[in-house]
This record gives structure tokens, sequence and C-alpha cells, in this order.
């Protein structure tokens, strides 16, 4: 085996993705190992991995498989450098842009969130001080 290919356990460790949920995007179509060993496993390389987590990126902003189908493909094409038309590339990147707002939109949604969590937290924190204080 080639010191370019991983065997799935290792980008597990890479990307922080479950092995299920890797072979999970091998048969979505998310992501294709760039190999496969003499006894079948599969292989992946650097590319594979930063392409897994690109996907992993993408979870937490609630793209769908198919959005992240779609935008994986947009951004092959765009690095391909194949000859798109000049057509073409603004027709991708009008896409790309597309996706990065709806990505800002679901960021500023988590900060929210977050805030609201932290402001939960420190809720706890006081009742617990509070209720420190009136034992003591």
């Amino acid at each position: 085996m080639s010191s370019e290919h991983m065997q799935i356990g290792e980008v597990g460790a890479r990307t922080e993705l479950a092995l299920r949920t890797i072979r999970h995007y091998e048969t979505t179509g998310l992501v294709t190992p760039s190999a496969r060993s003499q006894g079948g496993f599969r292989l992946y390389t650097r590319e594979d991995v930063a392409r897994l987590k690109a996907i992993r990126r993408m979870q937490p902003l609630d793209f769908t498989l198919d959005q992240m189908r779609d935008l994986l493909d947009i951004t092959d094409r765009l690095d391909a450098e194949d000859d798109l038309t000049a057509y073409e590339r603004q027709s991708l990147l009008r896409r790309v842009r597309e996706y990065e707002q709806q990505a800002a939109w679901q960021v500023e949604k988590i900060r929210t969130q977050l805030v609201e969590a932290e402001e939960f937290a420190r809720t706890l924190r006081k009742r617990l001080n509070r209720d420190r204080v009136a034992t003591a």
C-alpha cells in the first residue's frame, strides 16, 4: 500500500467521522475512495480526507445530502479548470454564492442558539451560587 493512501480507520480518525458515516457518504455518492487494496479495503487520499472534512463542516449548517453533493460537484468543476466558458464559470460562482449566503444565515442562527444556551447556563450557575450561599 502506498504511503499516500490511507485506510478507512485512519481517515475516520483524521476527519472525526464514524466509519459507518464515511461508508454512508460513499453509498450516497458524496465521496468515493480513490482506490481499493488487493484485499478490497477502501483507500483514501489527502484529497478524499479534505472532501470528508468539508462534508463534516456542512453538517451543522443543515445542508441536505443533495445540497452537499451539488456544492461539491460545483467546486470540483471549478477546481478542475476545465475549459469552462465565462458564462459557465459565473453561473457556478453564483451558485456557490447562494450556498455561502445559506451558510452565513445558518451560522448566525447557531450563534443565536449559542447565546441563548450560554444565558441558560449562567442562570443555572446563579441558581447554584444562590443556593450555596443560603445553605452556608
